[in-house]
């Protein structure tokens, strides 16, 4: 079973960038499907963002297109969120989510490996 470890989150102002990480053990990645979702309190777990590690395809949620860029290092088994132009609806816990698959279909019920997740925080 993959083991997943979210890092990176802080308290960053509006405007700012931050860069999550999402290292996996265990395993390694060729033959996955990573994803960001992220819940903010009061709501439901929602998709980030999808990669699968093989192909290079992903998908991204509408309202992080042209922000975010999802991307992974095979060397390092780790996926990367980066985030940039954060705003004060991105403030939520974000978690990496593992599957074995090609398609980066990012749902959250496709999942069956999770972390325990990081905060990020946009705050002025």
């Amino acid at each position: 079973q993959v083991q997943l470890v979210e890092s990176g989150g802080a308290s960053v102002q509006p405007g700012g960038s931050l860069r999550l990480s999402c290292v996996a053990s265990g395993v390694t990645l060729e033959n996955y499907v990573i994803g960001w979702f992220r819940q903010a309190p009061g709501k439901e777990r929602e998709a980030v963002a999808c990669v699968s590690i093989s192909s290079g395809a992903t998908d991204y949620a509408v309202p992080v297109q042209g922000r975010f860029t999802i991307a992974g290092n095979n060397a390092k088994n780790t996926v990367y969120l980066q985030m940039n132009n954060l705003k004060p609806e991105d403030t939520a816990v974000y978690y990496c989510t593992a599957r074995v698959d090609t398609a980066p279909i990012c749902a959250a019920h496709y999942f069956d490996s999770w972390g325990q997740g990081t905060q990020v925080t946009v705050s002025s």
